[in-house]
């Protein structure tokens, strides 16, 4: 008779807590008590370990008072991977095996003959595992891979309660059947998320200005809206945008495989087949899509929306004033953060939403009206396309970093047998350089791209030079501009800097008025197209 102290992990959203199962089996009323917030799934595992634990050649303390604390009591804890840690610490407490458990989380449902199921999530519960002082972690085989993805944590698969005990005992592992991973994979999933690799840049004619802005947009992970009739080449350039952007580093690989995991059916599959996702993601829900969906809920277990999901890459809401208007106005918070809050009840969680947004729009809402030709076959009334137009609210749009209105290829453009048409592989390198400029400029700081750096530390750390703030106080004490369109304009002005010189300086008068033509949907000079594409060879 004793007491027992196993290690595990609880989730909320993306964030880990460690949570202690402290077990203490005494004399009284025989019963076993779990205490400390558990949910259903944690009730029943009193059945699942008692006859996991009988099937798998030990024995429960029948014939005693069995107390399960899973501390901190105040803590909601929910799911089925604290299985093992409950098993484990009841055999430890009933002095039915020795083992040591300090500085091991363990992680893993069990089947009623006492073999190790997958479960969701085990990449951010490793995580949080090292960031809580827990050098190793003991977790199903299938999963192991994933779990070994994170630097400096000692991994153990293990196929059965039989063998993890083995392992914590010391003693020889004794063999079992492996275990069996059920549902389809997530690797399905994730594919149909990424950016498909035969699009490229180069497949595009004309649309000169917004190739280039579409370029920006990768170098600093600002916001793109893209306007124009149907037909124009909208959908085309955002689906080409990730060809663009940099593989991602490893932290950056490891917070978006964690969202992988969370969000995938057992947890297992793609990270166990292709370990860390280093090419940026590419989401693009259908404007018919529940808020769930996109933003992230669920019942049960709250899962991350399409927006957590294309983490580190590119978010595409084609026919944006088609989606539901709580959808469109819940973007306010994560362009602005990064990240997105979901509240139900008394569970709070927080999803990584870091994603390079790019709205795509009709001027009205058959998609014919072009104000340059009095041909246009447009049936809708001025009255039709006003009301279209005013489902893109103020407040979202004033978070677009860069607009930009996409009209059809002319004809002379299309056969037009001297025009540039770079590939994505040569944007690519001048965005990758861009980027690493911006690396240096931001090492110490939580910032990695001119989009992340809030309005204060710009104005006091990176101003522009004298010129060109005055260029933008003109615009800001015109009206034209609001506080938060300057600090936009502002960042974008470095972003041009970081593309067109070999090493960042303070942007001038040029870079400025660029950025002022991205942010209000003016058309680019040419002399800033050819000065960009000089300056980049």
């Amino acid at each position: 008779m004793g007491i027992a102290t196993a290690h595990t992990v609880v989730l909320a959203g993306a964030v880990g807590h460690r949570v202690d199962v402290q077990v203490d089996v005494s004399m009284g009323q025989v019963n076993t008590l779990v205490v400390g917030r558990p949910d259903a799934s944690i009730n029943e595992a009193r059945d699942r370990c008692r006859t996991a634990v009988d099937n798998s050649g030990f024995r429960w303390p029948t014939t005693r008072r069995t107390t399960i604390l899973l501390s901190p009591a105040d803590l909601p804890k929910r799911g089925s991977h604290l299985d093992l840690a409950i098993a484990v610490a009841v055999l430890v407490a009933a002095e039915d095996m020795a083992a040591s458990l300090a500085g091991t989380a363990l992680i893993g449902e069990l089947a009623l003959d006492g073999a190790m199921r997958p479960v969701v999530g085990v990449l951010p519960m490793v995580l949080a595992a090292r960031a809580q002082g827990l050098g190793h972690v003991i977790v199903p085989e299938p999963q192991a891979a994933e779990a070994a993805l994170v630097p400096g944590m000692a991994v153990t698969g293990v196929r059965s309660l039989a063998q993890a005990v083995a392992v914590l005992t010391g003693e020889e592992v004794p063999p079992a059947p492996p275990v069996a991973v059920v549902g389809a994979s997530p690797m399905l999933g994730a594919g149909a998320r990424g950016p498909r690799a035969d699009l490229d840049l180069a497949d595009l004619i004309g649309v000169v200005d917004a190739r280039h802005a579409l370029e920006v947009a990768a170098a600093g992970g600002h916001h793109l809206m893209l306007s124009g009739p149907k037909g124009a080449g909208k959908t085309s350039l955002a689906e080409r945008l990730p060809g663009l952007l940099p593989d991602l580093d490893v932290e950056e690989a490891l917070e978006l495989t964690a969202l992988v995991s969370l969000a995938s059916a057992t947890g297992s599959g793609a990270v166990e087949v292709e370990g860390l996702v280093r090419r940026p993601p590419f989401s693009a829900p259908h404007h018919t899509s529940s808020r769930t969906s996109v933003l992230g809920g669920g019942s049960g277990r709250v899962r991350p929306g399409e927006i957590s999901k294309a983490h580190r890459g590119v978010l595409f809401l084609d026919e944006f004033p088609l989606f539901h208007a709580d959808i469109v106005e819940a973007l306010r918070q994560p362009l602005e953060s990064g990240e997105i809050t979901i509240a139900r009840g008394e569970e709070v969680a927080t999803f990584p939403a870091r994603a390079g947004l790019v709205l795509a729009c009709n001027p009205c809402p058959c998609g014919e009206w072009r104000p340059d030709d009095r041909h246009a076959a447009c049936s809708c009334t001025e009255v039709a396309r006003r009301r279209y137009r005013a489902k893109i609210s103020g407040p979202i749009a004033d978070r677009i970093d860069i607009t930009r209105h996409v009209m059809p290829v002319s004809a002379w453009e299309a056969r037009d047998p001297l025009a540039a048409r770079e590939s994505s592989a040569v944007v690519r390198a001048r965005v990758t350089a861009a980027r690493e400029r911006q690396r240096r400029r931001y090492a110490g700081t939580p910032w990695r791209v001119n989009a992340d750096v809030p309005g204060a530390a710009l104005r006091e750390q990176f101003p522009l030079s004298e010129a060109a703030t005055t260029v933008l106080d003109e615009q800001l004490y015109s009206g034209r501009l609001t506080h938060r369109g300057s600090v936009r304009v502002h960042r974008l002005a470095w972003t041009l800097a970081d593309l067109r010189l070999e090493e960042p300086c303070p942007p001038d008068v040029s870079e400025v008025r660029d950025a002022l033509a991205l942010r209000l949907g003016e058309p680019l000079p040419d002399a800033s197209l050819t000065r960009r594409a000089g300056a980049a060879r």
